[in-house]
């Protein structure tokens, strides 16, 4: 699908505030993370972090807000770029 057609705010947020995360992938600063270069790495390919926040984009797209206690940044990231971590009990 084009990106004109998709609204993921047809559906509710493919994840929840306090749910484990993690990225699959890599995630570099263009710019809009302060307090970083741009270009600096953000998060890797396989950190896990705790949905903090859930926004939107264009009206169109989920963002969340990702905090990686371990790197120690909240990252906005789309839902596309996580997959649930469940863990076995």
């Amino acid at each position: 699908m084009r990106r004109e057609e998709i609204n993921e705010l047809e559906d509710q947020p493919a994840f929840g505030y306090g749910q484990k995360v993690r990225s699959r992938k890599n995630v570099r600063n263009d710019g809009t993370f302060m307090g970083a270069e741009i270009g600096a790495e953000l998060v890797k390919k396989g950190d896990v972090g705790y949905v903090n926040s859930i926004g939107t984009f264009l009206q169109q797209f989920y963002i969340y807000g990702v905090d990686f206690v371990e790197r120690g940044n909240v990252v906005g990231m789309r839902g596309k770029e996580l997959e649930l971590v469940e863990d076995a009990e």
